[in-house]
């Protein structure tokens, strides 16, 4: 169980909060969601916060509440004009494929799905990425001494779809770990039971903000915890 109070503010202003949101904390309400990061930090702060973004439960890292409706209404016209720039870590399975080549650099284009009730659209969407690092692990036994190559991922989001950066590293074969809606089902499990793996493995890290019309200030933050496994898998 995740208790919601202390959620750390990494920067704060007259119009908004810069938070850190830990993983498996649902940001909105809804039906058979307890504890949702807008009720609980509203009761952190004493006051009722709004959202201007969102991230899935399972991601942790930066994100911006506004103080208050007026706010909410500027910084979510910053974010649609691309004002706000947000960067992102994932560890995933393998390396990205991009016209049938292993690539540690490029950006993902193709749509994402919207659902909407029963409808459904198709939304463009781009992502840019850069392979940071690659280890390898020599899984035994029942992989016949299969190496699983796991890589780490910095992504710069050309545009900000639902799950966009999930469903594109999925696209070109390099699924993030831990996903268990858009990844590798067999990598998951393998990963889980090998190495540990219990978590989706994709943090908002990195976030530009344009505090005024003269400047911006970038935020960052190291990755959560359960990423250390990785520094540690020799090289």
């Amino acid at each position: 169980m995740i208790f919601m109070h202390d959620i750390p503010v990494v920067f704060e202003n007259e119009e908004i909060f810069l938070i850190n949101k830990p993983a498996g904390i649902s940001v909105q309400g809804g039906e058979g969601i307890a504890h949702p990061l807008d009720e609980e930090f509203s009761k952190q702060v004493g006051f009722k916060i709004h959202l201007v973004h969102r991230l899935d439960k399972e991601t942790a890292g930066l994100m911006l509440v506004a103080k208050n409706g007026k706010a909410a209404s500027k910084w979510i016209d910053l974010i649609s004009s691309k004002q706000v720039r947000k960067e992102y870590d994932a560890i995933c399975f393998g390396l990205p494929l991009l016209k049938g080549k292993e690539s540690e650099s490029g950006v993902i284009s193709g749509s994402v799905t919207k659902k909407s009730g029963a409808f459904a659209r198709e939304q463009s969407a781009l992502t840019n990425f850069r392979v940071e690092k690659v280890k390898k692990i020599l899984l035994p036994e029942e992989s016949a001494g299969k190496l699983l190559t796991l890589s780490r991922i910095h992504l710069k989001l050309g545009t900000g779809r639902m799950h966009q950066i999930r469903i594109h590293l999925a696209s070109v074969k390099s699924p993030i770990c831990g996903d268990d809606k858009h990844g590798d089902f067999k990598l998951n499990k393998l990963a889980k039971k090998r190495i540990g793996i219990k978590k989706l493995l994709l943090c908002s890290s990195k976030i530009t903000l344009p505090l005024s019309s003269q400047e911006s200030k970038t935020f960052s933050i190291d990755l959560p915890e359960y990423f250390s496994f990785f520094d540690e898998i020799p090289d």
